[in-house]
């Protein structure tokens, strides 16, 4: 399960993009909302949600990882 970007809440700063280890939001523009372009390739490992100024990104941890995932 993907990355999910608040619209409302992004700046469109761009750290998630690079900071992104799998690329997933591979494509994206600078300067615009970035798009989760590889959802499947997401390691789940928080880094864009971490790293985000806005606090605009959540993560939906799959439930077969829910048992082992420490917020």
């Amino acid at each position: 399960m993907p990355p999910v970007i608040e619209e409302e809440d992004c700046d469109a700063c761009g750290i998630c993009v690079k900071i992104c280890p799998t690329d997933v939001y591979c494509g994206s523009k600078p300067k615009e909302i970035p798009v989760v372009a590889y959802p499947e390739e997401c390691w789940h490992c928080n880094a864009c949600v971490h790293d985000c100024p806005q606090n605009a990104i959540r993560l939906r941890v799959p439930l077969t990882m829910q048992v082992v995932y420490k917020n």
